[in-house]
C-alpha cells in the first residue's frame, strides 16, 4: 500500500508540471498570435475595408475585389444638345474590351441627334462584336448644377450594375472631359491598388457655400417638366443639417463598386434621405456624393481625397473651370492626373493629346495590348477580340502611379478622410 502511495506520488508531480507548462505554452501561443493578427490589422488598414452589419440579413455586400488581377472599370460618359460627335471622339479614346460604358445625351438633344448617337454604339464593329457599350436610351432631362445631373449619375450606375457583369470602379465623365492617359496605362496603375477605395475630392469645410447653397432652396423643373429651363429659387431659406455633417467637392469621381451599390439600394436609407435633401441643393452634384460617404460609417475611411482631374480653376472661388487651350499642355501633364476637363468642342489641344500621349489610330481608338495600331484592317482585327488581361502600360503609367503613390503614402492620408 505504502509503495503505491509513493509511486503515485512520483509521476503526480511530473504531471502536474507538464499540465502546467502546457498551458503556459497556450497562453503564450494566444498572446503571439493576437499581437500577430493586431500588427498584421495595423499593417493592412489602408487595404481593408469592414463588411458593414446590415439589418436586413438577406442583404450582402459585393466583394471587395474581382478575381481578377486587372480591374474593369464602369464609364458614365454624358452630353448635352449638340454634344454627339464628341461623344464619338472622347468613347473611342477611352475604349477597352475589359470595361463597360453607358452613353448618355440630354433629352434637350434632338431626336435626330440622339438617334444618330444611337446607332453608332449600335453598329460600330467593335461595339458590337463585344457588347460592352450601351446607350441611355430612356434620356434624362438634365438641368446644369441641378439634381437631376445626381439621378442621371446614378441612373447609369444602376443600368451598369444590372447589364455590365462585374466591374470594380465608377467613372464619371462628361462630353467636356478627356483621357490624358492610355486605359493600359490606367487597367495598369489600378490592378496594384485597393480596390475598396473611392477617389473623391471632398471637404466639411463648406465656406460661402452654406450661405449660397446650402441654405437657399431651388427647384429643378426637369424633375417634373417634359421642357428644359433653368432652376429658379424659392423665398423662403432653410437651416443646415443637424441629422448629417455637409461635405462638398468635385463633381467628378472614381467609385468603388462596394459604395455604388450602396448607393443603389441604400440598406441603411441614408443615400435616400440625403438625396432628397439635396433635391433642392444648387450644385448637389458637388455635395451629394460626398456627403453621403462621409456620413456611412462602413466608407467614411475608404475616401482618397482627389478626383484624377487636371482642372484650371477660376481663383477665387473655384466656382468655373477655365477652357483649357495649349498653354496649359506643360501643367497639365505634370499633374499626372488620369483625366482633364474643360475642353471646348474640337479644341486644337485635344489632338496634342491624341498625337503625344495617347497615339489614337486613324479609327480613334488608343492602341494597347489588345491591339496594333499598324494593322488597319479594322473588321478583321477586331473579329478574335477577348476580354484582354495583357497590358501594354506606358509613360502614362508611370505619372499616373506616381500621383497615386503620392495620395496612398502621404503622411496626411488619413486626416484627409472626410474632414
Amino acid at each position: 500500500m505504502e509503495t503505491n502511495k509513493q509511486q503515485r506520488k512520483k509521476w503526480f508531480l511530473p504531471l502536474v508540471l507538464s499540465l502546467l507548462l502546457l498551458t503556459l505554452l497556450i497562453l503564450f501561443s494566444i498572446f503571439v498570435s493576437s499581437d500577430s493578427s493586431s500588427l498584421l490589422y495595423l499593417y493592412r488598414t489602408r487595404g481593408r475595408v469592414e463588411e458593414p452589419r446590415f439589418v436586413e440579413s438577406k442583404l450582402r455586400v459585393s466583394s471587395i475585389s474581382s478575381s481578377d488581377s486587372v480591374p474593369r472599370i464602369a464609364y458614365l460618359i454624358s452630353g448635352s444638345v449638340g454634344d454627339g460627335e464628341t461623344l464619338k471622339r472622347t468613347l473611342k479614346a477611352l475604349y477597352h474590351p475589359r470595361n463597360q460604358y453607358a452613353v448618355h445625351l440630354d433629352l434637350e438633344a434632338s431626336t435626330q441627334e440622339r438617334l444618330e448617337l444611337a446607332n453608332f454604339v449600335k453598329n460600330e464593329p467593335l461595339f458590337a462584336k463585344l457588347g460592352n457599350v450601351r446607350m441611355v436610351v430612356k434620356a434624362n432631362l438634365v438641368t446644369y448644377r441641378g439634381p437631376t445631373m445626381v439621378t442621371n449619375t446614378l441612373h447609369a450606375a444602376a443600368i451598369l450594375f444590372k447589364e455590365g457583369g462585374l466591374w470594380d470602379w465608377f467613372i464619371n465623365l462628361s462630353a467636356s472631359d478627356y483621357p490624358l492617359v492610355t486605359q493600359d496605362d490606367l487597367l495598369h496603375t489600378l490592378s496594384s491598388t485597393p480596390r475598396h477605395l473611392n477617389f473623391i475630392e471632398h471637404t466639411s469645410d463648406i465656406g460661402w457655400k452654406e450661405d449660397q447653397r446650402a441654405k437657399p432652396v431651388i427647384i429643378d423643373p426637369a424633375l417634373y417638366s417634359v421642357n428644359k429651363s433653368d432652376l429658379f429659387w424659392v423665398t423662403e431659406k432653410r437651416n443646415v443639417p443637424t441629422a448629417y455633417k455637409l461635405f462638398t467637392g468635385s463633381a467628378w469621381m472614381m467609385l468603388s463598386r462596394q459604395f455604388v451599390e450602396y448607393l443603389l439600394w441604400g440598406w441603411d436609407n441614408l443615400p435616400r434621405i440625403v438625396l432628397m435633401y439635396y433635391a433642392n441643393f444648387l450644385s448637389s452634384p458637388e455635395g451629394y456624393f460626398h456627403t453621403v460617404i462621409c456620413n456611412a460609417d462602413e466608407f467614411r475611411n475608404t475616401t482618397v481625397n482627389h478626383d484624377l482631374h487636371f482642372i484650371s480653376w477660376d481663383n477665387p472661388p473655384k466656382q468655373h473651370p477655365h477652357f483649357l487651350t495649349i498653354n496649359n499642355y506643360e501643367e497639365m501633364v505634370e499633374s499626372n492626373a488620369p483625366f482633364a476637363r474643360k475642353f471646348g468642342r474640337n479644341e486644337q489641344l485635344l489632338d496634342k493629346i491624341d498625337t503625344e500621349l495617347l497615339g489614337r489610330n486613324e479609327h480613334g481608338y488608343v492602341p494597347g495590348k489588345w491591339f496594333d495600331r499598324a494593322n488597319s484592317n479594322i473588321t478583321k482585327l477586331y473579329s478574335a477580340i477577348q476580354n484582354i488581361t495583357e497590358l501594354k502600360p506606358g509613360p502614362g503609367a508611370e505619372r499616373l502611379k506616381r500621383l497615386i503613390n503620392g495620395l496612398l503614402s502621404a503622411e496626411d492620408f488619413h486626416t484627409k478622410q472626410c474632414s
